[in-house]
């Protein structure tokens, strides 16, 4: 056990450089090795509100010589470092760039339900940072620009229009990322919303909510058709009605004369589906085109070269990082003198291979608890999202939490089934699932003590290099103390999950299987995601064979976003997996890696999304 010891003291070590590895790489990517200044910001806007942002200056901007910006903004459910890539590129390029935290988001304040678009909101924040930013001395308030992905779209959208109604106009150009613009006025006539600015689309492909178009038969187009729709084609006229006029192609950059002033209209058609467009690099080559073109890139640098990768790659070494340290701070702390009760005689070995009625039981019952969590997550959105309490104000949360919970549940369920059906009764006190009122008291003292040291080192990034832990949809970041009574709202869901799910893949599935010790451990971690593979394989084979998704055949069956909510946890489930079994051969004690996942997670899911008051 000593040696044991040992070996988790290396991997704790192994853990905290790899974080360290993480923010300062990612810091010097996003800083451009020291010539940009990075500021984290927290300001009242004119509407009232606070905002959190990042802001990027390049040394080359100055009041002397004031450089082109680009505020640029995440969509729903996400917070300002999701737009990483397109704010490292822009920043190194020259252009002063303001990534926020639109209102419900991150660390800016939260709103009403349904009051984020009110005019005196302000576009959710986008316009209050453009009429902030126009205000700076190193900026160029001619050459002010906004896009955003998704409701960050919508968002750039409504400041344009509101930019329309103001005395002094300052928006000079608009980038909609994953999103629609408005193509007909309030007496359905083709218009142009955006005036005399440059504007342009990235239209994805495989879009699971935009660019359709009701056609004629009551149906609706697939996104993946969007350029050859008069919406499209209107567009890049100019505001036209295309009836009549030549068929304009995705990709070209169109200039007209608007009010004595050339315009572009472009738009951009990646074979993609939609979260995919805020970490792409094509997108990202599309963007800088825009924006070079419209605004004018002080550095000419060419849009293929990218380094933003390298950024997503450091983050990754901290996700790693944090990963590694959930399991050896963990037997780190049960070798100490004050938590050496939980720490087993032995390592915990695997109990004898199944056979007959058992060996049966173990993959029937793994398939049923597959068959339901497909079934609950693909029917059950719909039903569960109208549950939702007053009083817990995030909805991914709620569905997601409640889907785990049912799934926990059910997997003791089974347990319970097995025992009738094998006539194998468990040994609740040697596998570990009896536990008395001190040890648990210790289970929760240490699993607490873990996730506060692995979300101190999230603090400590986010303090010191301005950066947090996260690759695409899978996030750790910093947050205010204002989120800790909603994770407290939501942590009995995915307690409901973790610990069961812990219980049951080690202190009743953990047994000899294979040749290698590892088999078992990765059957389970597979069995793990194995629903949540499925779905999105489902979802997105439709998808791509139809041009639809599943939903719009079948209204009952799954939702445009519950695709996209899949994605983390197809990694996160079989992590648990491990996470659990490496802890439990340590200690015998199921809850403690159960509990430590659940916390991580449910801090993780609510401090990422949005917050509706």
């Amino acid at each position: 056990m000593k040696k044991i010891k040992k070996s988790a003291k290396f991997w704790l070590c192994i853990a905290l450089a790899l974080c360290l590895i993480s923010a300062l790489g990612a810091s010097l990517i996003q800083s451009d090795f020291g010539r940009v200044t990075v500021k984290d910001l927290r300001f009242e806007t004119a509407s009232g509100h606070q905002m959190s942002a990042l802001l990027f200056v390049p040394d080359t901007a100055t009041a002397e010589n004031p450089a082109p910006t680009i505020i640029c903004s995440h969509g729903w459910y996400n917070n300002r470092e999701m737009q990483d890539l397109n704010y490292v590129e822009y920043a190194r390029r020259g252009f002063v760039v303001l990534s926020i935290d639109m209102y419900g988001h991150g660390n800016s304040d939260d709103l009403p339900a349904g009051d984020w678009w009110k005019p005196e909101n302000n576009a959710n924040g986008m316009y209050d940072a453009v009429q902030m930013m126009a205000g700076l001395p190193f900026v160029d308030a001619s050459r002010i620009g906004v896009t955003g992905h998704s409701n960050g779209a919508l968002a750039s959208r409504t400041a344009v229009l509101l930019d329309n109604e103001a005395e002094t106009p300052l928006i000079a150009a608009a980038l909609l990322v994953s999103n629609d613009a408005v193509y007909k006025n309030d007496e359905d006539q083709y218009y142009n919303m955006f005036r005399s600015r440059d504007a342009g689309i990235v239209a994805c492909q495989y879009d699971e909510f935009f660019h359709r178009v009701k056609q004629a038969d009551g149906s609706r187009s697939a996104p993946r058709d969007y350029i050859h729709q008069a919406t499209a084609q209107s567009f890049l006229h100019f505001g036209q009605d295309p009836t009549g006029l030549e068929e304009r192609s995705s990709y070209t950059l169109y200039k007209e004369n608007v009010d004595g002033q050339e315009a572009i209209r472009v738009i951009y058609n990646p074979e993609q589906i939609h979260p995919w467009a805020h970490f792409s690099g094509t997108v990202v080559a599309s963007s800088l085109e825009f924006f070079d073109n419209a605004l004018g890139a002080p550095k000419a640098i060419p849009y293929t070269s990218q380094v933003w990768q390298w950024k997503a790659a450091f983050n990754f070494l901290g996700l790693l990082g944090i990963a590694i340290l959930l399991v050896s701070l963990t037997k780190v702390l049960v070798g100490t003198k004050a938590f050496a009760g939980l720490k087993a005689d032995k390592e915990v070995l695997p109990a004898p291979a199944l056979s007959g009625k058992a060996k049966m039981w173990f993959w029937v019952s793994s398939a049923l608890a597959t068959i339901f969590s497909f079934c609950v997550y693909m029917f059950g959105y719909g039903p569960i999202g109208k549950m939702l309490p007053s009083f817990m104000h995030q909805s991914p949360p709620w569905f997601i939490g409640v889907w785990a919970a049912l799934c926990g549940l059910f997997g003791l369920l089974l347990v319970w089934i097995g025992s009738k059906v094998t006539g194998v009764k468990a040994d609740c006190q040697a596998n570990g699932v009896k536990i008395g009122g001190k040890k648990l008291g210790l289970t929760v003292l240490l699993a607490l003590i873990v996730v506060a040291a692995a979300y101190g080192l999230v603090f400590a990034a986010d303090f010191f290099f301005k950066t947090d832990f996260r690759l695409w949809v899978l996030t750790l970041k910093a947050f205010t103390v204002s989120k800790l009574p909603i994770i407290l709202c939501y942590l009995p869901l995915f307690l409901l999950y973790y610990v069961p799910n812990s219980i049951v893949i080690n202190s009743y599935n953990y047994f000899e299987m294979g040749k290698k010790p590892w088999v078992n451990t990765a059957v389970n971690a597979v069995f793990n995601a194995l629903a949540s593979a499925i779905m999105i394989v489902v979802m997105y084979s439709c998808f791509r064979i139809t041009g639809h998704l599943p939903n719009e055949f079948f209204p009952n069956f799954g939702g445009s976003i519950i695709g996209i909510w899949l994605f983390p946890v197809v990694v996160i489930l079989p992590l648990a997996a491990v996470v659990s079994r490496k802890i439990f051969k340590e200690t015998r004690n199921p809850y403690l890696a159960g509990i430590i996942m659940a916390v991580m997670v449910t801090i993780m899911s609510c401090t990422n999304t949005l917050t509706q008051l």
